[in-house]
């Protein structure tokens, strides 16, 4: 029997039911989270604002971390079951703070969704030198699933979602320059690096949490519209990509493709409330079902999972790089 899904063993598609169009509606109905405690980092806008509202309608306890505490209370005014606090992915002090709350409290954490991201920045480092959107995307979830670690335990039960993107294609891990001391600098190299930490993070935390009733899980969202991902990103990026006509207005074709946030934000709570993954953990998942392996290894497609997003290696040497980096030490004991 399979045990972990290390170099994609367990990438096989479950026949869901579910698909590209499958809404939040759609997979949460049914389902009871009333007791349940979960926490959606960037759950103030796009698809984590609607994660934070379908897990919120089904009866869960959902604290919303964001960095402007006042425009998560505007987008999320009226929402019953919703708490709002102040933290910001870059800064580690204030992931500390939380944690420290949430961890006095003595709440158990059931479901902790890693869903805020950036991309298409500038080259923007933090304080540790870390490039900004391996430290938003990939490093601020490695620190704040350590932190909460103790409450992910206690749950007897909990999942961790990490929102991961098909961006992974863009770039495996580079482990001699994550931070781009050494080359230069191009936005989408960065962030695809990101989003493979973020599958080998979720595929080494499951190995290393499953002992504790600790399940972990990546999603590709799929491409979204109306959501804030883009709001630095250069027109003439956009031109480059063949997303826009001869006036810049974004062709048919590829509106056409886009997902609204509430089938954007479907695999997310599928991944984080489906009994269909009880015995599963580990995976890559896409319009609501484990996705496969992708055939194509050296280019972008429009499905599947890298291998080199999964493999052993790459998983084990980046937990033991980012430790270094970072100064975190996460022991899942």
């Amino acid at each position: 029997m399979i045990q972990n899904n290390y170099q994609g063993a367990l990438q096989l598609p479950l026949g869901s039911g579910f698909n590209a169009q499958s809404t939040t509606a759609d997979v949460i109905e049914g389902i009871d989270l009333s007791g349940k405690i979960a926490i959606v980092t960037g759950g103030n806008a796009g698809i984590g604002l609607e994660t934070a509202k379908t897990l919120a309608g089904a009866g869960a306890i959902v604290l919303v971390p964001a960095r402007d505490a006042e425009k998560a209370k505007k987008n999320l005014q009226g929402i019953a079951n919703i708490e709002i606090e102040k933290m910001d992915m870059m800064d580690t002090a204030s992931i500390d703070a939380f944690a420290a709350k949430f961890l006095a409290s003595g709440r158990p954490l059931h479901l902790l969704i890693n869903n805020a991201g950036i991309m298409w920045v500038p080259l923007r480092k933090d304080p540790r030198g870390i490039e900004s959107q391996l430290a938003t995307n990939y490093i601020g979830q490695f620190h704040l699933t350590a932190r909460l670690w103790p409450a992910l335990k206690k749950a007897n039960g909990a999942r961790v979602v990490n929102v991961s993107s098909l961006g992974h294609h863009m770039s495996p891990f580079n482990f001699g320059d994550p931070n781009f001391e050494h080359r230069a600098y191009e936005t989408l190299q960065a962030y695809g690096q990101s989003k493979t930490a973020s599958n080998l993070f979720a595929l080494e935390l499951n190995e290393r949490a499953k002992a504790f009733n600790v399940s972990a899980y990546s999603v590709h969202p799929g491409s979204i519209g109306g959501t804030e991902l883009a709001r630095e990103a250069p027109v003439e990026l956009f031109r480059q990509m063949g997303f826009l006509d001869e006036n810049d207005n974004l062709r048919p074709e590829v509106a056409a493709t886009l997902k609204t946030i509430p089938q954007g934000a479907a695999t997310t709570v599928w991944a984080a409330t489906s009994a269909q993954l009880n015995n599963t953990g580990g995976v890559y998942c896409e319009d609501c079902d484990v996705a496969g392996l992708s055939v194509h290894p050296d280019q972008l497609h429009k499905n599947g999972v890298q291998a080199y997003s999964l493999d052993e290696h790459n998983a084990k040497q980046l937990w033991e790089l980012t430790e270094t980096m970072t100064g975190i030490e996460f022991d899942v004991c």
